[in-house]
């Protein structure tokens, strides 16, 4: 009977070890921090649906800031520009272009005209980071959704201010200004150094725009251009980090 009572005891104690052991573990674990970021994001993307047919490749860039939890959820909102140089839409402009191509100018020169797209995309995020096994609590995997308010038109650039047709309220009956809500997934990763010096997050993003045209008339093509219309950007997007971490009155020594 003490024998048994005595090996009992030996194993209780012996269990109560190995799970203070485990706790001490897992308390020792490196927890996430509780921090803002301020993001600098640029991504390369290429339109599709509606958007496709009137442009190519495309840029956004701009600035970002966020919250993220010491349970790694990410809150936070953005501000990005459009910008683009490729055109697919030929028909801009015939109806006051010459049979060589190009404007007449109020010089009297025959010359051409830039097209650019210029827009940009405001918004709010959420996410998440998640850390698996990751040396530093604070990096890992991540899903974000942003929704916001997406715009884009057609930029004639008259740098000169040479082409009265396409000068001032005319210029609006050709820029088919485009507007409305826009949902954006994105998946990718997120890094922080331990160091606190290289700090970004990477990954593909996937834009889709519920927009409407904007103009009541289109001079070029004599028609109202209000419909609605679906707009993709899918591309890889990437942004430089400046984490903001609080400051532990623990780590202060006297």
């Amino acid at each position: 009977m003490y024998r048994g009572l005595l090996l009992f005891g030996l194993c209780l104690m012996v269990g109560n070890n190995v799970f203070a052991q485990k706790k001490q573990a897992a308390n020792n674990q490196p927890k996430a921090d509780a921090l803002w970021n301020l993001d600098a994001i640029v991504s390369a993307e290429l339109p599709g649906a509606d958007m496709g047919k009137r442009f190519g490749y495309c840029f956004r860039i701009g600035p970002g800031v966020r919250y993220k939890t010491n349970t790694n959820w990410i809150f936070g909102g953005r501000f990005e520009f459009l910008t683009g140089n490729q055109m697919r839409d030929d028909s801009l402009l015939w109806n006051v272009k010459t049979s060589i191509g190009g404007l007449i100018s109020q010089g009297g020169d025959v010359l051409n005209i830039g097209t650019f797209l210029r827009g940009y995309t405001v918004g709010i995020q959420v996410g998440k980071i998640l850390p698996f096994w990751q040396a530093n609590p604070n990096s890992g995997p991540t899903v974000m959704t942003s929704l916001g308010f997406m715009q884009y038109k057609i930029n004639l650039f008259d740098r000169d201010n040479a082409f009265p047709q396409v000068r001032d309220e005319y210029k609006k009956g050709y820029d088919r200004l485009t507007n409305g809500l826009y949902l954006e997934p994105f998946f990718g990763y997120t890094y922080y150094d331990k160091k606190k010096f290289i700090n970004f997050f990477a990954g593909f993003n996937f834009v889709l725009g519920f927009t409407q045209g904007r103009r009541n008339y289109l001079f070029d093509l004599a028609r109202p251009d209000t419909g609605q219309r679906f707009d993709v950007l899918s591309g890889f997007k990437m942004g430089w980090v400046l984490p903001i971490y609080k400051k532990n009155v623990e780590d202060t020594y006297y």
